[in-house]
């Protein structure tokens, strides 16, 4: 597969659950080598996005390739060619962490020569060295979640689904695999990403699609995205929501479509200094007098703000079985 290929093909996907519509005909490509990721709020859809292409959810319309196997006719070639490391922890408690990577290396069909180099490899790999021979059930939460991770990972799989996978991490663990994805990346693997850190997706992702009620509704790269929403982003704090509300009303026709509230705070877009001017002139004029005024760069979540009216949160949506694919026919 030549670099500008597209390792995964979503087109017009859809899924119901009842009357629920958790995607309403999606679309997007994913180039190989790349890391890509979906954003969107709690419900949007990126979970089940994830379970269809890794075939534990099947469409009720449309369809999505993964390396040019369809993931409903060919699931089982899919599943051969992908590691999964979900939102919930899918490795076994009663064995070890050594175990259990072991085990999904026996279930790929890895040569068994390979296998116990691998596991040593990940388990130091992960900071887990010091626990390899301990039962799982005495890990702690973000040990288990670094697990999962590097169970993942066992058999080089050529494209890699992550869903929320530094939730529960540290910093340093959340960095450690931060540089672990661009390491594979570096390699020719394929991610799709999903996070509620808007910081990792900005520091990882080549392209990004915001998905929110079940749709695309925007996609590019980070810079793209965040190039919508002009150069500047100015906060301004109000004594109260009161004041507040009578400045939102008075700077109205300032920036890009007027400012947002949240509280006793407005946010406003700007393509340059004048508007910071005029606004301060405004508020002059009619006795306002801000508590604090920010001036800064545009960033993901003020995208994410703009285009679904909230903030990145935790993801909620229903949890699929635990289910470790690739290590499995």
């Amino acid at each position: 597969m030549r670099q500008d290929d597209a390792a995964i093909r979503v087109e017009g996907l859809t899924k119901r659950f009842g009357s629920l519509v958790a995607l309403d005909g999606i679309d997007f490509e994913v180039p190989a080598g790349t890391v890509f990721g979906l954003l969107g709020p709690n419900g949007a859809g990126k979970t089940t996005a994830i379970r269809i292409l890794t075939t534990i959810l099947t469409p009720d319309a449309g369809r999505a390739e993964v390396l040019g196997h369809d993931v409903v006719r060919e699931a089982e070639a899919v599943r051969y060619r992908i590691g999964l490391a979900g939102q919930f922890a899918a490795v076994d408690p009663n064995l070890t962490g050594s175990e259990n990577l072991r085990l999904v290396g026996r279930l790929a069909q890895m040569p068994r020569e390979s296998i116990r180099p691998r596991s040593v490899e990940l388990l130091e790999r992960f900071d887990l060295a010091d626990a390899a021979d301990r039962p799982v059930r005495t890990y702690s939460g973000g040990m288990r979640r670094r697990l999962d991770v590097a169970a993942a990972l066992v058999q080089r799989p050529p494209v890699l689904f992550l869903d929320e996978p530094t939730t529960g991490l540290d910093l340093q663990s959340r960095n450690a695999l931060w540089e672990t994805i661009r390491e594979l990346v570096a390699g020719g693997t394929t991610v799709l990403l999903t996070t509620q850190y808007l910081e990792e997706a900005d520091r990882l992702a080549e392209r990004l699609a915001v998905v929110d009620g079940g749709k695309v509704i925007a996609e590019g790269t980070p810079a793209e995205l965040k190039a919508r929403l002009g150069n500047t982003v100015i906060e301004i704090a109000m004594g109260d929501e009161t004041a507040a509300l009578r400045a939102q009303a008075l700077l109205a026709r300032a920036g890009d479509g007027g400012p947002e509230r949240e509280g006793s705070t407005l946010r406003l877009s700007s393509d340059g200094p004048r508007v910071l001017m005029d606004v301060l002139r405004s508020l002059d004029g009619e006795g306002l007098s801000p508590a604090s005024i920010t001036v800064r760069d545009p960033s993901l979540d003020d995208v994410f703000l703009t285009l679904t009216g909230r903030h990145a949160e935790p993801v909620t949506e229903p949890a699929a079985e635990p289910a470790q694919i690739g290590a499995a026919r």
